[in-house]
């Protein structure tokens, strides 16, 4: 495959100094694991206060930006299991930060949406967040993080399907 995105951000030379650290450097799957762990770390660090998990952040991010969706809708938009989001519904709500009701449409289908509540604890989360992911990638010369968030996305997008919980993707 040719390359078509030339501006290479780390040169061979220092690619094989640092995998000759670990073999484990010359797996993305290890790496994209183990950077999945350190920022975990860094969204407790910061968030710790608002007694939120990462799948709950995300949950409610996708539903503040959709307004209300169906379980399983949800479910695709996260890329997480719809028995999954049937577990953390029901804790999110009893915590006030969501609605859950059934659709008139189809009585077998359970819409959610923020309340009140959840759109204020997603707004006040916000600076929270954004210092969790500043710090993620603060290791990166300010000129190349989009360039990570871009080939991030491509990698996900591309692998998509590959996954037992598909993204949504529009």
């Amino acid at each position: 495959m040719p390359d078509d995105h030339p501006s290479d951000t780390a040169p061979p030379a220092e690619l094989r100094t640092l995998q000759a650290r670990s073999l484990l450097f010359r797996q993305p799957g290890f790496l994209v694991r183990r950077l999945h762990q350190i920022h975990g770390g860094l969204f407790l660090q910061e968030t710790s206060s608002f007694d939120i998990t990462p799948v709950q952040y995300s949950l409610l991010t996708a539903l503040a930006q959709h307004g209300e969706l169906d379980q399983n809708t949800l479910a695709w938009e996260i890329g997480l299991e719809r028995s999954s989001v049937a577990e953390v519904l029901p804790r999110l709500q009893a915590r006030g930060l969501l609605e859950r009701r059934q659709s008139e449409q189809d009585r077998r289908v359970k819409l959610v949406r923020l309340s009140r509540a959840g759109r204020a604890l997603v707004k006040r989360m916000e600076p929270a967040m954004q210092r969790a992911h500043d710090r993620t990638l603060e290791a990166l010369p300010a000129a190349e993080r989009d360039l990570f968030m871009l080939q991030l996305i491509r990698l996900v997008e591309a692998n998509n399907d590959a996954s037992v919980v598909p993204l949504r993707l529009r």
